[in-house]
């Protein structure tokens, strides 16, 4: 029989069908709230820095002239 470890708490559950673990890869709804709390209190974070891309950047638009503008 499989089993699914906890991320949060460790606790491994055994399932015979997915449908057994609702809150995969968590054990519960409490451990998957927690697992959430940890990214919107920004404990988790991305090792890496983000590459630049490949293509070149538009330049920003002119500013606005200090012309009036004219209707025709």
């Amino acid at each position: 029989m499989p089993k699914l470890k906890c991320p949060i708490c460790g606790l491994e559950v055994p399932y015979v069908f997915m449908d057994e673990v609702p809150y995969r890869p968590f054990c519960s709804r409490r451990c998957k709230l927690i697992d959430l709390g940890k990214w919107l209190n920004e404990e988790y974070r991305i090792s890496e820095e983000i590459p630049e891309p490949d293509r070149p950047i538009a330049p920003p638009p002119p500013p606005p002239s200090d012309e009036p503008h004219r209707e025709e």
